[in-house]
């Protein structure tokens, strides 16, 4: 129970410092590109390894780009890890694009359409079977 909780902090505050370093540490035009959420980290239960899922709104040119900077600097961003959060021992990090978010757009595009279906079916007036 101790090591989860423990896990937990520890990606609370891997959030924390890789939110500051994407705003004011990582010197790459790329992140520029578009607005980068942290939506998720996950960190395995021996703290060697941390998968941070982020998402990017903007085209999915500049997603890729995001995340090609981001990967380029995942090992400035182990090291000020194990630096700022005082770790004998930081995990590697890999960034994920998360891509839940855009599944939530298209969930809602598809009811939006199925309403419009409804409507049109009832403007229509077709007679149902009696």
């Amino acid at each position: 129970m101790a090591q989860g909780h423990r896990v937990e902090r520890i990606a609370a505050l891997v959030r924390r410092e890789v939110s500051e370093l994407i705003i004011n540490g990582i010197r790459d035009e790329r992140l520029q590109q578009g607005m980068i959420t942290i939506t998720e980290v996950e960190v395995s239960g021996d703290l060697q390894h941390c998968k941070i899922f982020v998402s990017v709104f903007g085209e999915m040119a500049n997603k890729n780009e995001v995340l090609d900077a981001l990967d380029a600097a995942s090992g400035f961003v182990k090291g000020e890890l194990g630096r700022r959060l005082n770790l004998r021992r930081a995990p590697s990090v890999i960034f994920q694009l998360d891509r839940g978010m855009e599944r939530g757009t298209s969930v809602l595009d598809l009811l939006g359409q199925l309403k419009d279906q409804r409507e049109i079916n009832n403007n229509l007036d077709i007679p149902s079977d009696e």
